[in-house]
């Protein structure tokens, strides 16, 4: 990652402000994706846990961690994104600290501090060359035995979610960057203010691996919820038939044929 993209990134999440908050309670995708990631959470963080949380925003997930019972430092690498979130959570109990943090140096924290580190809403999806470095970082503050949960971009789910945006798109810049795009993963290929590194699930566990760690579980996030459908409308006004179609969401993201059918890929992994 070069200066450029840091500041770039910066620059777009200091904009983007509450709206990281919104977005996952704007419109039917954002709330499932909302409860995947949430039970995902809720697999691996056990009440009392020590949690490092990197590009926590507003803060939809230091929530999560603090009602699962956690002890949460919150670090985001915007001030305007730390500033929300310190704000909303500056009377808990439940968060120790709020410090400025680029996922790819976390040089600041000791060997084994903290019995898992949560990276969701994709900070290593910005790390780009420097992903190796930011995982490898994460392993080594976790105890062993510890956990790094993370969420990144899905590269295959995306295009398929926003397929007519990227036609349009590559109209406007070429095919050949639609191609670069899709034989790497990396956005910048396309240009614009808002770019990022995407994943097949494949990719997941190849960086886990050399990284030294593995992979104990992932999960695709959305499947069936991605559909633009009126039926979906309805599903969630009954809250019966809406529990039990996030059930079967949920397992389904999980499936091997389901991985990369989402917008984003999630994962948990502990250290070698």
């Amino acid at each position: 990652m070069t200066q450029d993209d840091r500041h770039m990134m910066r620059a777009y999440y200091d904009e983007y402000g509450n709206a990281e908050w919104e977005r996952h309670e704007k419109d039917i995708p954002g709330r499932v994706s909302l409860e995947v990631h949430k039970r995902f959470l809720e697999r691996f963080i056990n009440s009392g846990d020590r949690v490092l949380e990197i590009g926590a925003g507003p803060g939809r997930f230091t929530l999560e961690l603090i009602n699962l019972g956690a002890q949460v430092a919150v670090t985001d690498f915007s001030d305007v994104q730390l500033e929300l979130n310190k704000t909303r959570f500056t009377r808990s109990t439940s968060v120790e600290s709020w410090q400025i943090l680029d996922v790819c140096d976390t040089s600041m924290y000791a060997d084994g501090e903290f019995d898992a580190a949560v990276a969701y809403g994709g900070p290593l999806s910005y790390a780009f060359e420097n992903i190796d470095e930011a995982l490898t970082g994460l392993f080594r503050i976790v105890r062993p035995g510890g956990m790094v949960i993370a969420s990144v971009m899905s590269l295959l789910g995306t295009w398929r979610y926003f397929l007519e945006a990227v036609i349009q798109e590559s109209e406007i810049i070429g095919e050949d960057a639609n191609d670069a795009v899709l034989r790497t993963g990396d956005l910048r290929h396309m240009g614009g203010t808002h770019v990022c590194q995407m994943f097949r699930s494949r990719d997941i566990t190849e960086l886990v691996e050399r990284c030294g760690g593995q992979v104990l579980a992932i999960s695709g996030s959305n499947w069936a919820s991605l559909e633009k459908s009126e039926a979906l409308v309805q599903l969630e006004g009954d809250a019966d038939r809406w529990q039990r179609f996030l059930d079967h969401e949920v397992t389904a993201c999980g499936e091997p044929g389901a991985l990369d059918g989402g917008t984003h890929l999630l994962f948990a992994a502990t250290r070698n």
